[in-house]
């Protein structure tokens, strides 16, 4: 129990880091220091230690275990990055549809995922990981139009002309974005 305290500690830690590295080189450096502080939460964190397997986030082994990860839902919805956190009701259709998602998220999730891509990638890990990952679930992600458009262009970006130019783009964009 105690080791994988402090394994679940050290990746949340080593992911927040990596997260806060790409938020400095994007622009959104308070937003870097405040992701996923809810991982810290009983919710999750306790539920993280019991599920920590060191390859894959704990939340897919509590799915196997349970049929729904607790703590997934409690993260999602505390966490704007998460483009899960942006549905809503739609008056007009009856139906819960996703939302577009601010740009300033779109850029966090953006870091997020190449964080965790870094560390759960490990030595595998290269400039196309992380758009290969979203690609390989793309087909059953429920995500606005336009974020989704934004966060694939973000992520072939990366795939193409790596982290300087694709961080360079995005500190642009949000730039614009400002005016």
């Amino acid at each position: 129990m105690l080791i994988n305290i402090i394994k679940h500690l050290n990746t949340i830690l080593r992911h927040k880091r990596e997260v806060l590295k790409n938020a400095i080189k994007a622009g959104i450096v308070f937003q870097g220091l405040m992701h996923d502080m809810s991982k810290f939460s009983p919710t999750e964190f306790f539920e993280g230690i019991k599920y920590y397997q060191g390859n894959r986030s704990p939340n897919e082994m509590e799915r196997e275990m349970k049929g729904y990860s607790e703590a997934w839902m409690h993260h999602k919805g505390r966490n704007k990055h998460h483009f899960e956190y942006w549905t809503d009701y739609n008056i007009k259709t009856k139906r819960i549809e996703p939302i577009e998602m601010p740009l300033n998220y779109v850029v966090e999730m953006f870091c997020d995922r190449v964080a965790a891509s870094k560390i759960y990638g490990g030595k595998e890990y290269n400039d196309r990981y992380a758009l290969n990952y979203y690609l390989n679930g793309k087909e059953r992600r429920v995500i606005h139009k336009k974020t989704g458009e934004l966060i694939e262009s973000l992520l072939f970006m990366l795939a193409e002309k790596g982290e300087r130019e694709t961080f360079l783009y995005i500190r642009n964009l949000l730039k614009e974005a400002k005016l």
